[in-house]
């Protein structure tokens, strides 16, 4: 019912919803929905900006690393888990179906076959579905690249220990201040999204990974 506060965290949230006992009239619905809008929009432009005025070059020298290991055979293996699975996904779809006249790059998500990922989590642990993967498919010409908006997931952190110890060049995508990722030793390039809203990280995240794409066919068509 209208002005009824709802358990969790639903009010603050939304709190122009609970704010009276008679409920708020749809033209102040409608105004909130717009102003929140607005704002979450002006966030993540902000987000982005200082993710690019921080990170561009780094950016830009990973993509580098990226091209030298397609060129040279490599393939790139993404990883994460809930939102950051589909996050890998997303990674995996843009590298090998870009559209248009852009180079498709080979691309393998571990979060794709539930077969594998469930067989692993079921028989030996939750903690070894990416590298055990990794140990599978990893060649050191590849590329091994994990999501995890906090940073700090043991399965992810796994998965970049053995992609290291094969000799993969690897990328890290954290939120808040990089969690565990930020001081693990077996990232070769990590970039931690400072924010602590999860949507705000997965949304940067993804404009990193796309603009890394980017760049890697640029130096992929400038080696050619």
């Amino acid at each position: 019912m209208a002005g009824e506060r709802p358990p969790g965290g639903m009010a603050s949230l939304y709190p122009f919803l609970y704010e009276s006992s008679s409920g708020p009239t749809m033209d102040t619905v409608m105004e909130e929905v717009s102003r929140s809008t607005a704002e979450k929009a002006l966030e993540i432009v902000a987000l982005r900006e200082q993710v690019a005025e921080r990170d561009g070059a780094r950016i830009a020298a990973c993509a580098e690393a990226m091209a030298e290991r397609f060129a040279a055979g490599g393939r790139l293996l993404s990883f994460g888990n809930g939102g950051s699975s589909t996050d890998a996904q997303d990674v995996t779809t843009t590298f090998m179906f870009p559209g248009g006249e852009a180079r498709p790059l080979p691309a393998l998500a571990l979060t794709a076959d539930m077969a594998v990922v469930t067989a692993l989590a079921n028989d030996i642990g939750f903690e070894v579905v990416f590298a055990r993967q990794i140990a599978a498919w990893g060649r050191p010409q590849d590329i091994a690249l994990g999501l995890s908006t906090s940073g700090g997931s043991v399965n992810v952190l796994a998965g970049f220990e053995q992609a290291r110890r094969l000799g993969l060049l690897t990328i890290g995508l954290a939120g808040y201040e990089g969690g565990r990722m930020a001081e693990a030793d077996t990232i070769d390039h990590l970039f931690v999204i400072p924010s602590s809203s999860v949507h705000r990280i997965q949304e940067a995240q993804t404009t990193v990974f796309n603009v890394l794409h980017e760049l890697t066919l640029q130096a992929l068509g400038a080696t050619a």
